[in-house]
């Protein structure tokens, strides 16, 4: 059946911004997008969902953890990220199979309520695979090793890592996510490495997110090292006294970038960094709310355009975030390049190509986070109070409303459609 989606504005991102446009959906994919009246005409045997605001594209977040939503405490916390993560380790043995489950199923609803149809997904527990699966949800899972030095991945960590690939649930894409320098060692990030390549699938870890990790990448001290040593971690970084790298460096030494990996956070890097992860095709996940929350600075995202560096968006967890709405995360990633001192005309552009087009390529994706035939039928219809006002506005402005919208906190998400399917209404 075909079903016809109009709006007074339709934001393909990959075209110019359509007024009263509409997007022609057959079963899972996208068969047209268009004016609605040439549409309609085509296609009179189509049914029609008339929506009230701008419909874009699905929204892609690029760096989550769907199974910390119902750690949702730990964002208020207001201590560094190092006191933060070993509060996160200690609450981690209270949950259950069941309890890990019902938070990720938590934050599958807060993403698709707030217009996020994709997801890159770091999954330290394996039993959040199968409702991520049955979410329909697009985007990876990465399965995480964290914790581990060469001992305990022998012992068992490589092979809870081969079993939980080998036993993927139906309809869900994983990946491979070696935690960070800090928390696995060398040899053991190399092999999570070559299994996702030899295996084809995609890596994405967390790098150059705190000044500990850079100086514990460095040096093979300080509050992270002190954390391994109290675990009975021995990390080659450690026993050596750094690599008198950067992170970036150091993953660039050891082979650990590359076309199919991204990296979250970023923030701690200087221009060779951004030049390593520009040349690699690495993209960076951007996740600046967290970042403030945690402590850990800011990423230097007005460089980031200014060099034409790729890169994407991420909530993170809202253990360390407050909230999964990616349109306020890049609301407040649109206002730190700004304070920052990047003004183009083409800001409001790219950072909302960054929430779609962005996130798509951080994960290898072709079929999301654009409105275009062939593409998956993912899409989401933001409120703005300047809807009037649009019609016939540039298309600089309409970017600009849907980031000024939810930096105001006035953005409601009337609808998202996931895979054809209307998954959230709230016009009905």
């Amino acid at each position: 059946m075909l079903t016809l989606h109009s709006a007074p504005i339709v934001l393909p991102v990959v075209s110019e911004p359509i007024g009263d446009g509409a997007v022609l959906v057959d079963g899972d994919r996208i068969a047209a997008v268009g004016p609605r009246g040439q549409l309609a005409a085509e296609h009179p045997e189509a049914r029609e969902h008339a929506w009230s605001g701008v419909l874009t594209p699905g929204l892609v977040n690029a760096h989550a953890h769907l199974q910390y939503t119902d750690f949702e405490e730990l964002n208020s916390i207001d201590e560094p990220f190092p006191v933060w993560l070993g509060r996160m380790v200690a609450k981690r043995p209270t949950f259950t199979e069941a309890m890990w489950q019902e938070s990720a199923r938590r934050g599958l609803r807060l993403m698709l309520a707030a217009g996020t149809t994709a997801v890159a997904d770091i999954v330290t527990e394996p039993e959040v695979l199968e409702p991520t699966a049955q979410s329909g949800i697009a985007g990876i899972s990465y399965l995480e090793a964290v914790f581990e030095d060469a001992q305990s991945w022998s012992d068992s960590g490589r092979a809870r890592i081969l079993a939980a690939l080998a036993d993927a649930p139906v309809g869900r894409t994983l990946g491979m996510s070696p935690h960070t320098p800090y928390t696995i060692a060398t040899a053991v990030f190399a092999d999570c490495v070559a299994i996702a390549r030899a295996r084809g699938l995609r890596t994405h870890t967390h790098v150059a997110e705190s000044e500990a990790e850079v100086r514990y990448v460095a040096t093979g001290d300080g509050p992270f090292a002190d954390d391994m040593l109290r675990f009975g971690k021995a990390m080659e970084l450690i026993r050596d006294g750094g690599s008198v790298l950067t992170p970036v460096g150091f993953l660039d030494k050891i082979g650990a970038l590359g076309p199919d990996v991204h990296a979250a956070h970023c923030v701690h890097c200087d221009a060779s960094d951004r030049e390593i992860l520009r040349s690699r095709g690495v993209y960076a996940a951007l996740c600046v709310r967290s970042n403030r929350i945690l402590q850990a600075g800011e990423p230097p995202v007005a460089d980031y355009l200014a060099e034409g560096s790729p890169f994407a968006i991420g909530t993170d967890s809202l253990a360390s975030s407050p909230s999964l709405d990616l349109l306020e995360e890049a609301a407040t990633l649109r206002d730190l390049a700004l304070v920052q001192g990047y003004d183009e005309f083409d800001l409001d552009r790219r950072i909302v190509e960054a929430a779609t087009l962005g996130g798509a390529a951080a994960m290898g994706l072709t079929d999301v986070g654009r409105l275009d035939q062939g593409a998956r039928a993912d899409l989401a219809v933001f409120a703005v109070p300047t809807l009037d006002a649009l019609t016939g506005a540039e298309p600089g402005e309409v970017y600009a409303a849907l980031l000024d919208a939810a930096a105001a906190k006035m953005h409601q998400c009337v609808a998202t459609v996931l895979g054809g399917t209307v998954v959230h209404d709230t016009q009905s």
